[in-house]
């Protein structure tokens, strides 16, 4: 279950994660009454990333303008999800930008700390600049620490983002989490750091343990505008019915970057985004990674006005030759399903882009199954718009 980032940032507080003054939005109304001072940042708050982009946080200066941005937001949905409540934040003005997280590493299903000094979207577009510690025995402030450098952070640095993740670490364990992130981990001029951003899942067979948490799912799961899933797989948006190019990625801002690659290279935008989510173990009702990567690939592929489908993925967990085996596993049942009925060629065509390490062996065992991979986004936008204007109406069953 992923929380709100006012919910995650709650739980920051408590144990003592620097954020943030802010105060909760339940009706544009509230903003009469804030107690912040201006300027302050308006956030929708949606359970899912890419806010800045799509238009959900805004900054705004007076009680008027904040208002008039409330009620914007309000009615402004984010990958189909349309905010229930915002989050009026004080306005912080950072020098730098980190990233950490904590997941549970697929393989050795032991926590993994993850860490970049390049935080906010960059961590996305550079995937090597990751740094990833195993916590391979019981945790010690010793893993923290070797994240951190490993970071390449010194001095008084060194030791303050060592304790965040100390920190993060408790709150990960102590809540039975999938994931806890910090995206961005602000950086002023005199060092100080600020939770910016937030983001919390709670593992699934865990909830009945916290009465709290129990208490958050039954009240999300009561309300009827809760964020799309299909078939547990991930988060889908119909974007332009008139296209015939579906993606399938991992994180919201790596959706919409590649939406509008893909929209400027083809001069219409995706038939349909697919967000499979983050490579930890048991998200989105018990599904790993991989098996969200095959069943995302058999949803978009009943959809007979797809022709093409663009898969874009940043490997950490799980890696590149695992979601390349699952690809791969995909198209041989996929062709063994059908070889009675349909020729392969009436099914879209897959192009892959993979981010991460070991792509050489990645790429071997896509070709063995003839999809097209490559490591460079702007060639694989090249390639799936080839193969949808060169495709043929797909004909009905």
């Amino acid at each position: 279950m992923d929380l709100l980032e006012y919910q995650a940032k709650e739980w920051f507080r408590e144990i003592g994660i620097p954020v943030l003054p802010s105060q909760r939005i339940d009706r544009p109304r509230d903003l009469k009454g804030l107690k912040i001072p201006y300027p302050v940042v308006l956030k929708s708050q949606v359970r899912t990333g890419g806010r800045g982009k799509a238009g959900g946080v805004k900054i705004v200066t007076n009680t008027i303008d904040a208002i008039a941005a409330a009620q914007t937001i309000f009615n402004l949905p984010i990958l189909g999800e349309f905010p229930e409540v915002l989050l009026a934040e004080a306005k912080y003005n950072s020098d730098r930008e980190f990233y950490l997280a904590i997941v549970i590493d697929a393989v050795a299903r032991r926590p993994l700390l993850l860490g970049s000094t390049q935080g906010g979207v960059d961590v996305e577009s550079n995937p090597e600049a990751l740094q990833q510690v195993v916590v391979e025995r019981e945790f010690s402030p010793f893993y923290a620490r070797r994240l951190a450098v490993k970071m390449g952070l010194q001095g008084d640095a060194l030791g303050s983002v060592s304790a965040i993740v100390e920190k993060m670490y408790g709150l990960f364990v102590q809540k039975d989490l999938d994931l806890i992130e910090i995206n961005p981990l602000g950086v002023s001029s005199t060092g100080e750091l600020m939770a910016l951003d937030g983001k919390v899942t709670v593992n699934d067979q865990a909830i009945a343990r916290h009465p709290d948490i129990l208490m958050m799912a039954e009240k999300k799961a009561s309300r009827p505008n809760g964020y799309p899933s299909v078939a547990q797989v991930g988060k889908w948006n119909e974007v332009d019915k008139s296209g015939n190019i579906a993606i399938l990625g991992n994180g919201a801002g790596l959706l919409m970057a590649t939406l509008d690659l893909i929209a400027a290279a083809s001069h219409r935008k995706p038939s349909v985004c697919l967000n499979v989510g983050h490579g930890r173990i048991g998200a989105n009702g018990g599904l790993n990674f991989c098996d969200r990567v095959t069943q995302g690939l058999e949803l978009i592929a009943q959809d007979k006005s797809i022709h093409a489908i663009l898969v874009n993925i940043l490997c950490s967990v799980p890696t590149t030759v695992e979601v390349a085996e699952a690809i791969a596993t995909f198209v041989q049942q996929h062709d063994n399903k059908t070889h009675k009925t349909r020729s392969h060629a009436q099914y879209p065509k897959l192009v892959v882009r993979l981010a991460g390490t070991d792509l050489a062996d990645a790429k071997a065992k896509l070709d063995a199954v003839q999809v097209s991979s490559m490591e460079d986004l702007d060639e694989a936008i090249a390639q799936v718009v080839r193969v949808a204007k060169s495709s043929l109406p797909r004909r009905s069953e």
